[in-house]
C-alpha cells in the first residue's frame, strides 16, 4: 500500500483543539435541534468531504449528472459558487462566466447545458428557487460541497476521502486539513475513497475498509480517475492533434493547473513525455494579467514546433474567458477531461443505489421506469 502523504503541523495542534471544540459544539446544536435543518420534498444528494482541498467532488458530481440524465431524469446542481464575485442566488445561463458563478459551476453548465446549474450561499434559499422551475421541473438536486452546510438535510450524503490522505489519517485545521472531526462521517450513507491508483491491490481495499471504521448502515466504494481524450480549448484555431498517445516523447508540454492536487495529472502527462514544465497555481486561482504574461513567457521558452499547453477543465473555464489571453497561444491549448470509474466491479451496484434512492423519494410519480 502506498505511503500516506498527510502532513500534520504538530505545533498548531492546540489551535486545532480549539477549532474542534467549535465545530463539535456546532454539530451538537444541529443534532439536538437547537439549530434547524430543513428537508425538502424531492431527492437531495449531497456530495462533500471532511477536508479542505480536492477530493474529486466535481468529477463525482458530473458522474451523477450523467447517470441521472441516462435515466431520463432532470437533475439540478447547487453550490455556493466559490470565489465568484456576485453574491446571492443566480441561475446559470450559457453566457454565465466564472466570475459570476464560480469556475466549477461554469464548467458543469458548459458540459451539461440542458441541466439547471445554480449558485447560492444560502442552500435552503437556492433549493426553494430551484423548486419553482417548471420547464422542466427539477427531479433531483445535487449539492456540490455542502457536507458541512447542515441547514439543509440531504436525503443522501456521499462523503469523499482522498486515497492519499484518508480522513482517518488527518487532523483538524490548522494543523491538518479537516473541516470537522472524523466523527462527522456518521452523517454519510455512502463513503467513496477517491483517486485510487489503477494498480491498487485487493489487500489495500481490506486495509482501508478496516481503518475507516464505518458503520453497518454505510456503503463503501472506491473510485479512480480516468483521463479522457484532450480537446482543444479553441477548436476553430487548434492544431489537429487530439490524444495524449500521439506524443512521441520529444514534445515540450507546459502544464498549467489551478487545482488542489496537480500530481495525478502531472504523472499522467509524464507517462507520454518527460519534457513537462508545471506551472501550478492555487486551487480556484483567478488568473491575473501578470499570470497570463508568465504563461506566455514560459511557452515561448519551449522549443518551437514541439510545444503545447495542457490544462484542466476547471482552469480552462477561467483561461477561455480571460480577456488578456493572447492569440499566439490559443492554437496550442488542450484540455484533459476527467471521468470517474467505480472500482471492484461495483459500478452497477453504486448506480442502482443512487437510482433507487431518487425514485423512492421523488415528488414526480410519472418518472420513467427502467
Amino acid at each position: 500500500m502506498e505511503e500516506r502523504t498527510a502532513q500534520i503541523d504538530y505545533k498548531l495542534l492546540p489551535l486545532s483543539w480549539l477549532y474542534r471544540m467549535g465545530t463539535d459544539i456546532r454539530n451538537k446544536f444541529f443534532d439536538w435541534g437547537w439549530l434547524q435543518s430543513k428537508s425538502f420534498n424531492l431527492p437531495v444528494i449531497c456530495i462533500g468531504n471532511l477536508s479542505v482541498g480536492g477530493t474529486g467532488k466535481t468529477p463525482h458530481t458530473e458522474y451523477l449528472i450523467k447517470l441521472l440524465q441516462n435515466e431520463g431524469l432532470h437533475p439540478a446542481t447547487l453550490s455556493r459558487g466559490y470565489k465568484r464575485r456576485i453574491k446571492g442566488y443566480l441561475l446559470a445561463s450559457p453566457k454565465s462566466t466564472a466570475q459570476q458563478i464560480g469556475d466549477e459551476p461554469c464548467q458543469m453548465k458548459q458540459k451539461f447545458p440542458d441541466i439547471q446549474v445554480a449558485v447560492d450561499e444560502n442552500r435552503c434559499h437556492g433549493i426553494e428557487q430551484l423548486l419553482k422551475l417548471q420547464s422542466p421541473p427539477v427531479d433531483v438536486i445535487l449539492l456540490d460541497d455542502a457536507f458541512q452546510h447542515r441547514h439543509v438535510k440531504a436525503g443522501l450524503n456521499i462523503l469523499l476521502t482522498d486515497y492519499h490522505r484518508l480522513f482517518c489519517d488527518d487532523t483538524l485545521l490548522p494543523a491538518g486539513r479537516l473541516r470537522e472531526s472524523a466523527k462527522g462521517k456518521s452523517r454519510a450513507q455512502i463513503v467513496i475513497v477517491t483517486k485510487c491508483p489503477e494498480d491498487i491491490k485487493p489487500i489495500d481495499f481490506n486495509i482501508i475498509t478496516k481503518r475507516l471504521h464505518l458503520y453497518p448502515y454505510q456503503q463503501l466504494y472506491f473510485s479512480t480517475f480516468r483521463y479522457g481524450m484532450p480537446v482543444p480549448l479553441f477548436p476553430q484555431v487548434a492544431r489537429s492533434r487530439q490524444t495524449l498517445s500521439w506524443l512521441t516523447g520529444d514534445e515540450q508540454v507546459l502544464l498549467v493547473t489551478g487545482i488542489a492536487s496537480p500530481a495525478p495529472l502531472l504523472n499522467e502527462v509524464k507517462a507520454y513525455t518527460q519534457h513537462v514544465h508545471l506551472m501550478a497555481f492555487a486551487d480556484h486561482h483567478n488568473f491575473s494579467s501578470k499570470d497570463i504574461q508568465q504563461i506566455l513567457d514560459k511557452f515561448r521558452q519551449l522549443e518551437e514546433w514541439k510545444r503545447l499547453i495542457i490544462t484542466t477543465e476547471k482552469d480552462a473555464v477561467r483561461l477561455k474567458q480571460h480577456p488578456d489571453l493572447p492569440e499566439e497561444i490559443k492554437p496550442y491549448i488542450y484540455v484533459v477531461p476527467i471521468e470517474i470509474e467505480i472500482l471492484q466491479n461495483q459500478q452497477h451496484n453504486f448506480n442502482q443505489n443512487i437510482i433507487d434512492y431518487v425514485r423512492a423519494h421523488s415528488r414526480n410519480s410519472s418518472l420513467p421506469e427502467r
